[in-house]
């Protein structure tokens, strides 16, 4: 699951890279092509994805209290 956004994090780097260097482009057109391309779907994906292991924790965690008490 790391390794597909590592590598999608790559891929959206180069875009902001070549956002930025183009003769019209701009560094904030960089920035907003990583934030809007990369960070905020990528964190979307993972939190969405990380949640059955959320739960698998927290039980565990319910029910080694439940167990202590």
């Amino acid at each position: 699951m790391y390794l597909v956004a590592i590598g999608w994090l790559y891929v959206v780097l180069m875009m902001a890279v070549a956002e930025a260097t183009h003769s019209q482009g701009s560094v904030l057109g960089a920035v907003i092509t990583f934030v809007l391309y990369g960070v905020l779907p990528l964190s979307v994906v993972l939190y969405i994805m990380g949640t059955p292991m959320r739960r698998r924790r927290r039980q565990q965690q319910d029910a080694d209290d439940t167990h202590r008490g």
